[in-house]
């Protein structure tokens, strides 16, 4: 059975940075596209960031720059670096493996809210 947990939500002021973690159970991280989407209230749900097998990122285009995808294989490990927060990316936070895609994706973590005052 594939689990994802996310870690490291909380609430920050506007300009602070965070780091979000997502481990995993029952997956070989090596082996699959991970990546991070965010869910605003009264808002769908959006992919944020995505690395593939080969550590090619892909970033939606309001987090450039800014928010940065890391993996950790040996540790089963994904990591979301956000840096000059804003109140608009506050949302729950959620870790994705397997095919990675707005359209398709294989599994989810639980969340993990990020709240940014300004």
């Amino acid at each position: 059975q594939v689990q994802l947990v996310e870690s490291g939500g909380g609430l920050v002021q506007a300009g602070g940075s965070l780091r979000l973690s997502c481990a995993g159970s029952g997956i070989s991280f090596r082996l699959n596209e991970l990546g991070w989407f965010r869910q605003a209230p009264g808002k769908q749900r959006e992919l944020v960031a995505r690395i593939n097998i080969s550590n090619t990122e892909f970033y939606a285009d309001p987090v450039k720059g800014r928010f940065f995808i890391s993996r950790d294989n040996a540790k089963n490990t994904v990591y979301l670096q956000m840096h000059s927060l804003k109140p608009e990316d506050t949302a729950v936070y959620y870790c994705a493996a397997g095919w990675v895609r707005p359209t398709k994706t294989n599994y989810w973590g639980q969340g993990t809210q990020v709240t940014v005052s300004s």
